[in-house]
């Protein structure tokens, strides 16, 4: 969970991050990162609004942890996703969000 409370004014992107890790222990180092960003997902694959500082801050923490046989991408999820079923697009923009 995003452990900050973000100021009025500050841009939020939402972005995807997908995962494939090669060993269980960095595994689960990585998923604890990953998740602790994030709003919600399904296993490796995570839905997180971050701003910039936030974003690079996540981008160190897993460059910290993988090896060159893994694999994460983050991926910024345009204004007007295709959603289906129960998925919901929300927009951050700006304001506060406290997780």
């Amino acid at each position: 969970m995003i452990k900050a409370i973000l100021s009025i004014g500050e841009i939020m992107k939402y972005y995807l991050i997908c995962y494939d890790i090669f060993d269980k222990k960095r595994l689960a180092r990585v998923r604890k990162i990953a998740y602790s960003y994030a709003l919600g997902g399904q296993k490796s694959a995570l839905e997180a609004p971050l701003n910039n500082n936030y974003l690079q801050e996540l981008v160190n923490k897993l460059k910290s942890e993988i090896k060159p046989e893994d694999k994460i991408n983050i991926i910024e999820i345009s204004n007007n996703p295709l959603c289906f079923g129960k998925a919901n697009y929300i927009e951050f923009d700006k304001g506060v969000i406290i997780v």
